[in-house]
């Protein structure tokens, strides 16, 4: 720190210069980088005396030694902030779904909740007033727990790149999300062989028993080309995701059609069709039961017949699983398709998803090793135990014949043994 002078002596630039002013304040003029365009920047600050200036000073050389100071010209607020991280940072290097998220999030829940705060002052009290507000309002913990992971990282970016000295998000804590997997119930063989009836009579059939066999998620199943089935050998390769697709409007400004961009007659898709999976884990090979194995010839059939009925209709996309002329399945086309299949079934409503969760119970009670569970599902083996946890799900039957076991082993088939009548009354 430059030494104090009544006098305004001019210092090097690389020095705080620290002087009485004429309005009987104390000033200081501290060096803190560079602006922009390469010129010094000094920050002024003035204090009553002349012990709260330097300590200031202190301060302020502390966080431009460290790297943590606030630089000219780039007073963030979260509002500002958030865009420029959601479309400019994380649009670049994460998923498209992932993006969707991020997006929502920042949009409708954190830029209305917390936009007009400086980054630099966001605190962790700002953020938890956020979520009691989306919770009174209506919006579940998962809700809040997506806005708070946003948060998260979108401040993590901000303190790395010297934006905010702390990650308010970090030290918040976010609304409690009670588990609800109890609720998640698989269905029985039963339901599987009353779903089976009616797949049957559908079209894409084969599309419903890679979910309830296998257990694949919507975006592996759409995304499945024929280049990765091999019928012979009895088996499928995974290696990319189908994502939702996204349009933009076609129409022009000055004769805009008044309607979503998704509804629009000139609409743009702006989304790719598939991604590549990213892990290793993800990237598999499965193999086909031999009645899959045959649902999927007969299928490869038809769809080569709806080929040659088409004719100049026909768009050639090379998947497994198409609409009539050949287009690939949308995810939300499929979803309908699922929710039409179990009312028609008579079967109990639950998501596409709990297809999964069916397919790895019936995995568990046939017996698999816990590493082939792991390789059809596609689990990464740092995560797998945990997502054993929380896909397995062991029925009634299974506990009360394990209940079963233990009473015949220790207390004999009987189920009397050794037991002593007389040892209940004994004092």
């Amino acid at each position: 720190m430059a030494e104090t002078s009544k006098k305004g002596t001019r210092r090097a630039n690389g020095e705080t210069a620290i002087y009485f002013g004429k309005d009987g304040r104390w000033h200081a003029r501290v060096p803190m980088g560079y602006r922009d365009n390469g010129e010094p920047y000094r920050r002024h600050i003035t204090r009553a005396t002349e012990d709260l200036l330097k300590e200031e000073v202190k301060r302020l050389e502390k966080q431009r030694d460290q790297g943590t100071a606030q630089q000219p010209g780039k007073l963030w607020t979260v509002e500002k902030w958030l865009w420029h991280w959601v479309e400019n940072i994380a649009k670049e290097v994460v998923s498209e779904n992932t993006y969707d998220g991020y997006e929502v999030a920042v949009r409708v829940h954190l830029v209305p909740g917390i936009g007009k705060h400086r980054i630099d002052r966001l605190e962790p009290e700002h953020l938890e007033s956020l979520y009691r507000r989306m919770k009174a309002n209506g919006s579940k913990p998962a809700t809040a727990h997506q806005a708070h992971r946003t948060a998260r990282t979108a401040l993590g970016e901000a303190v790395r790149r010297g934006h905010a000295a702390k990650n308010a998000a970090a030290l918040a804590k976010p609304p409690r999300v009670e588990e609800a997997e109890d609720e998640i119930e698989p269905y029985s063989v039963e339901e599987i062989q009353s779903l089976l009836i009616e797949v049957n009579k559908r079209r894409n059939s084969a599309r419903w028993m890679l979910a309830l066999a296998l257990g694949l998620r919507q975006g592996e199943t759409l995304g499945l080309r024929w280049a990765d089935v091999d019928l012979e050998n009895e088996y499928l390769k995974l290696r990319r995701n189908r994502l939702r697709p996204k349009y933009a409007h076609g129409c022009k400004e000055s004769d805009p059609c008044g309607r979503k961009a998704g509804y629009c007659p000139l609409r743009n898709q702006v989304r790719r069709e598939t991604k590549n999976t990213k892990s290793r884990a993800g990237r598999r090979a499965v193999p086909l039961p031999g009645p899959l194995v045959r649902m999927l010839r007969a299928h490869k059939e038809v769809q080569a017949r709806e080929r040659k009925a088409a004719g100049d209709l026909w768009t050639e996309s090379e998947y497994v699983f198409t609409k009539p002329l050949g287009g690939p399945l949308s995810p939300n086309t499929d979803y309908h398709d699922w929710k039409k299949l179990l009312g028609d079934a008579g079967v109990r409503d639950a998501r596409l998803h709990d297809a999964r969760h069916t397919a790895a119970t019936v995995l568990m009670l046939l017996g698999v090793p816990d590493r082939v569970i792991d390789q059809i599902m596609g689990w990464e083996p740092g995560t797998s135990a945990r997502m054993r946890a929380r896909y397995l799900h062991v029925p009634d039957a299974m506990l009360k014949d394990v209940a079963q076991k233990i009473g015949e082993a220790i207390w004999g088939p009987s189920g009397k043994g050794s037991v002593d009548k007389d040892q209940d009354n004994e004092t």
